[in-house]
């Protein structure tokens, strides 16, 4: 599988028709070719293209650090407390990546800020290209025995291991100082400085250095991450509203439709107990004056006495049906003049029992019986225990 290199121009003038350098590298991470191009152009070389990028030397801000040991979870925080006094902005506008902690204690760090980096990560998204990493210019140099270096732009680039790499300006006479420092064991990328004998390495493998486990690239992928849970946060968020609101509207429904069911079956209930109330708007209302009015004596209309007497003795005394010869209705009482028969079938009282709970008394007489409203204050216990004589009438 081949991958793409590219040494970016300073971030600030970057856009997407920049000369920038790139190599394309084969399987075995050697450089199969390479040259000049731009963004644009590169990235028609296939869909969503993977890409590891290096920054220009001006931008690659890189330092060594020793820290203590610490947890995993708290050397990023160390790592950004130590950084801030080396840092030209605020800490909270840079994007800061560390390597891991070594066996000597050195923490490598990096940073660059937010704004440059999202710049970089809309052209590369722009050419249609897709940010695999994104490392300090020294990153791309190979890594071997000892030290390796070049220059760039008029920066000395070293890379001394697969963690640690320096990129520094290249100052007057400050590289023979550098050089004698380093010693043996140095190899020198590209043609060496005239009065140095130096290992040179082609100039191609300038490329072929393996990355390291981390990077500045991680800043895009977070904010991505971010935004993308922020807007899974929202519609999670949406999705339960609306489920709780059809919820509540379905609720609310059933509980309507329940309590109409229940006002229809008193309204029916109602209306069977007083047939003589023409509409039932508030059934336990009107059930409540209706008892009281049979109480207390006050119904004053006789219709609706007579309907009511009719009622409870049609319900109570189901011996009277057929026998019935004669109905009367007057002053309030209900006289029933029966056959014979019902009567004697009547003897026992238990009958009574219903009517005197509904505030009805009643008397036997001659051929049958006499129903009235009984007076307020009296119940069941009124209700007559012995068969008056004829002369009651």
């Amino acid at each position: 599988m081949t991958r793409l290199r590219i040494a970016l121009a300073p971030l600030s003038s970057l856009d997407l028709d920049s000369g920038v350098a790139f190599a394309w590298l084969d399987r075995q991470g050697q450089v199969r070719e390479q040259g000049r191009s731009s963004l644009r152009a590169l990235g028609q070389g296939g869909k969503n293209l993977a890409v590891e990028c290096f920054l220009h030397p001006r931008d690659s801000l890189l330092t060594r650090l020793e820290l203590p040991l610490l947890p995993a979870a708290r050397i990023t925080a160390a790592v950004t407390c130590a950084a801030q006094a080396l840092m030209l902005g605020a800490s909270e506008h840079m994007q800061v990546a560390h390597s891991p902690r070594d066996v000597d204690g050195q923490v490598q760090i990096a940073w660059l800020d937010r704004e440059s980096l999202a710049h970089l990560g809309r052209l590369v998204q722009q050419a249609g290209m897709k940010l695999r990493g994104l490392y300090p210019a020294a990153y791309a140099l190979p890594v071997l025995s000892g030290p390796v270096a070049c220059i760039e732009d008029d920066h000395l680039l070293v890379r001394h291991g697969l963690q640690h790499a320096v990129v520094q300006p290249l100052q007057d006479e400050a590289l023979d100082e550098w050089l004698l420092e380093t010693g043996a064991g140095l190899r020198w990328v590209g043609e060496a400085p005239v009065q140095s004998p130096l290992d040179t390495l082609a100039e191609t493998q300038r490329w072929t250095g393996p990355a390291p486990g981390w990077g500045l690239h991680a800043g895009l992928s977070r904010n991505a991450a971010e935004r993308g849970g922020w807007g899974r946060a929202a519609a999670v968020c949406a999705v339960a509203l609306a489920v709780w609101v059809v919820g509540l509207n379905l609720y609310a429904a059933r509980e309507a439709a329940q309590g109409q069911r229940l006002k229809a079956q008193m309204s029916q209930r109602v209306k069977q107990a007083f047939p003589e109330l023409p509409v039932i708007l508030n059934p336990l209302q009107q059930a409540r004056q209706q008892v009281a009015a049979r109480q207390s004596g006050t119904a004053t209309d006789p219709a609706q006495r007579f309907a009511s007497l009719v009622q409870q003795a049609g319900s109570a005394m189901p011996f009277m049906s057929g026998n019935v010869q004669a109905l009367a209705f007057d002053n309030g009482e209900l006289r029933l003049n029966v056959v014979a028969e019902a009567q004697k079938s009547a003897a026992e009282d238990d009958w009574k029992i219903p009517l005197a709970q509904a505030g009805i008394d009643v008397a036997a007489i001659d051929q049958g019986w006499l129903l009235r409203v009984a007076p307020a204050g009296q119940g069941m216990q009124d209700a007559p225990d012995e068969t008056p004589d004829a002369d009651d009438e």
